[in-house]
């Protein structure tokens, strides 16, 4: 892969889950997102924590690699899928896989199986 397409994906990753974890919770709720990003490693997340009443609340909602020439999506817990955010901004099926899924699953989708 060439470096600007590269530079293309991280910075398109980098704003699809900024604008994800800029999302506001309800208030009924504590609870708020954290985008983190490692360009060294190419993994990018999402992580949510808070409070409910004495429980603590902590995960990740959106785990996201560059991996070759593929982007990986191993964790997603959004509602209608950071693929689509990918594909709208001009990745392309072929080079989008869905990590979450096992092998078997990904080779009935239209999506790169690895």
């Amino acid at each position: 892969m060439d470096a600007d397409t590269l530079s293309k994906w991280r910075r398109t990753i980098r704003t699809i889950l900024s604008e994800l974890a800029a999302i506001p919770f309800p208030d009924v709720v504590d609870m708020r997102a954290k985008a983190v990003f490692d360009e060294d490693a190419d993994v990018y997340l999402v992580v949510v924590e808070g409070w409910e009443d004495v429980c603590r609340l902590h995960g990740c909602l959106v785990h996201v690699e560059i991996k070759g020439d593929k982007v990986w999506i191993q964790q997603d817990g959004t509602e209608d899928g950071v693929a689509s955010e990918l594909l709208a901004a001009g990745i392309t099926k072929e080079h989008i896989v869905l990590g979450f899924k096992s092998p078997q699953s990904r080779a009935l989708t239209d999506f790169a199986v690895a």
